[in-house]
């Protein structure tokens, strides 16, 4: 079944011994249609983490070729129907070589491509060390510093598309990794966690020029959400970490690692530092 295709009010049921489950009623039905149409605007979203086989350099060059403009082709074809950028993680990460960004509505487009890929020849000498998935979601606290953010900036037209999609600004640098809060944040009342998250708000916009891509992973991956930052200065993006460290809302943090610093590539010059 499609992601954007609603199911039918039919009561299912997978065991022929057992009754089906209950059709719901019809109220309760529609008010659920209406929730799955707001979401089909949303995005699921994947960071997929690779490490090459060393071995593989050492296979001959004319082959290691075949092999790129294997992979190149494939991720330029569906890069035509679905959001995909590549990263070099070569000079910055042990455990791996690069990262694959990918943002689509539909699940079973991701499922696709990563089955695609698997089904390359470089796709045997490649790992998984790290995976992340998650999907867009507006967030459940008020920007309070919105409008005075937008005076000074602009920006005010893609603000509300942009917590539904993502929508990279092509920095030169993304660094990404996931995060989780403590059950003891949930235990704060809405009203506490929205005072911190507006001083975390507040730090935040000092540096304008780092733009964050919060995704949303509860029940779906391991952690709770997934951060992308981009810029074009390493250094930027260090001060604004620094900065949000001492900040009321950073200690409930659970983890916020591993850490991925990438380097926006096109996709052949990514598999060429590969070797």
């Amino acid at each position: 079944m499609s992601d954007n295709a609603a199911p039918k009010n039919v009561p299912r049921g997978l065991r022929p011994t057992l009754p089906k489950r209950p059709e719901m009623e019809e109220d309760a039905w529609t008010r659920i249609q209406r929730e799955q149409d707001k979401m089909k605007e949303r995005e699921f979203v994947r960071f997929t983490v690779l490490k090459l086989d060393p071995a593989w350099r050492r296979l001959p060059h004319v082959e290691r070729h075949k092999h790129k403009d294997e992979f190149e082709a494939l991720v330029g074809e569906w890069g035509r129907s679905m959001m995909i950028y590549a990263y070099s993680l070569v000079g910055t990460r042990g455990d791996a070589d690069f990262l694959l960004w990918q943002a689509s509505r539909s699940l079973d487009q991701l499922h696709s491509f990563a089955a695609a890929l698997n089904g390359t020849a470089l796709g045997g000498w490649l790992s998984l060390p790290h995976s992340y998935f998650a999907m867009t979601k507006r967030s459940i606290y008020v920007n309070r510093y919105e409008a005075e953010y937008i005076s000074k900036y602009g920006g005010g037209d893609a603000l509300d598309s942009a917590r539904i999609a993502i929508n990279p600004q092509g920095s030169k640098y993304l660094f990404v990794y996931p995060m989780a809060k403590t059950r003891a944040w949930y235990e704060l009342s809405h009203d506490d966690r929205q005072r911190m998250m507006d001083e975390h708000i507040r730090v935040g916009h000092a540096w304008p020029d780092v733009k964050l891509n919060t995704s949303y992973s509860y029940g779906l991956d391991d952690q709770e959400f997934v951060v992308a930052f981009e810029s074009d200065h390493p250094g930027r993006f260090l001060d604004l970490l620094m900065a949000l460290r001492v900040t009321e809302a950073s200690a409930f943090t659970l983890f916020d690692t591993p850490a991925f610093t990438g380097l926006a590539v096109s996709m052949r010059d990514g598999l060429d530092a590969l070797g």
